[in-house]
């Protein structure tokens, strides 16, 4: 990943300032995708920026969005739950920011997208707030969670949803209640959204994690990860071809 840069993109959200990270490379010159990258609860972080850079690796050009603001950088799990329940509480202010950082990606000056590819994906939480910016109607062409929750306050938003939508969950994850596996797919099917739901068998919260290690609840899981990966880029390859 020598050849990917990161680096800040500042803007202001109701006069508060954000700092998203863009990855992407800058030997690049030609227009590429672009992708919103949603991060865990943790936020804006190293392990965050590390995924950017292997994704962007790809041919993107990837921004992870700030959802907390600049310096709300959790350090532990009881900072992260501060910064994040209300955002999950209020759709609609999650929403407001990741329309932000959307807009920024779109109009960042350090790398050249082509604004008719644009995808999110996110983690944990951070797929909670990709499929909520799909539901928002913004222009997409693909949505994907990775082991997130896939509950919201309006099913029928997902009328919505301009692309296609992909979640990743781990079967066994005890962070997501099995209940809201078929609440999403009747959602999705009533909407007549492209979708898709891939259970991974014995995988639970957290599988992409490479630091998750409390065993039946947060792990990481090679195999699951890459599989994961793989079927990501399978539907970016499929939705940005032409």
């Amino acid at each position: 990943m020598k050849s990917i840069t990161v680096s800040s993109v500042v803007y202001h959200v109701d006069g508060q300032p954000y700092e998203s990270r863009l990855a992407f490379d800058p030997s690049r010159e030609d227009s590429l995708p672009g992708l919103l990258m949603a991060p865990n609860w943790m936020g804006i972080s190293a392990d965050a920026e590390e995924i950017a850079k292997s994704v962007a690796e790809q041919g993107y050009v990837v921004l992870i969005a700030d959802l907390y603001g600049q310096g709300i950088r959790p350090a532990n799990g009881d900072d992260a739950g501060a910064a994040m329940m209300p955002l999950k509480n209020d759709r609609q202010l999650l929403r407001k920011r990741m329309l932000a950082a959307y807009d920024e990606l779109k109009k960042q000056n350090l790398a050249v997208v082509d604004s008719s590819k644009l995808a999110t994906f996110g983690f944990c939480f951070g797929g909670c707030c990709s499929l909520e910016l799909a539901r928002s109607g913004v222009y997409l062409n693909a949505a994907i969670s990775f082991h997130g929750t896939l509950d919201t306050p309006n099913p029928a938003d997902a009328k919505n949803i301009s692309g296609s939508v992909l979640v990743l969950h781990g079967a066994a994850d005890p962070m997501v209640p099995h209940e809201q596996l078929p609440a999403f797919e009747a959602e999705m099917s009533a909407a007549g959204v492209d979708w898709q739901l891939t259970s991974y068998g014995g995988a639970v919260h957290s599988f992409t994690d490479v630091h998750a290690n409390v065993p039946g609840k947060t792990m990481y899981d090679a195999k699951t990860a890459s599989r994961a990966f793989t079927a990501m880029h399978n539907l970016l390859d499929e939705v940005f071809k032409g």
